[in-house]
């Protein structure tokens, strides 16, 4: 099984859930819904989402997708200057998340210093 993550504030998620398809704000801005894989979750968090709590890991069955995935560059507004870890490509969603490709939920808090780790299976 092939499996993407996207980290969501638990209150989209739910806003998600009651409107049948997750549509992340990306979607409309940048034409996708950002993804990352395992080893990529905690250098996202680590860079975009600093000391935020109240987020979630969603865990994506690619082999449930109902939306185009495609690989691309990161997305980083200047890509040269982003930190190592986050270049490569990134797995992004082209349209709606169906909710049926969501597998999991995991609890996606920083430590206690502000930081990210990728939950522990």
């Amino acid at each position: 099984m092939s499996l993407i993550y996207h980290i969501i504030p638990r209150a989209d998620w739910t806003t998600g859930q009651k409107n049948g398809e997750y549509r992340a704000e990306s979607l409309d801005t940048d034409g996708f819904i950002h993804c990352s894989t395992a080893e990529q979750a905690a250098p996202v968090a680590n860079a975009f989402y600093t000391s935020q709590s109240g987020l979630l890991l969603l865990v994506i069955d690619l082999a449930r997708l109902t939306a185009p995935l495609q690989w691309d560059p990161p997305a980083h507004p200047a890509p040269e200057s982003a930190p190592a870890s986050l270049h490569g490509e990134f797995p992004h969603i082209y349209g709606p998340l169906n909710l049926d490709a969501v597998i999991e939920t995991l609890d996606f808090e920083p430590n206690e210093n502000g930081v990210f780790s990728f939950p522990p299976s």
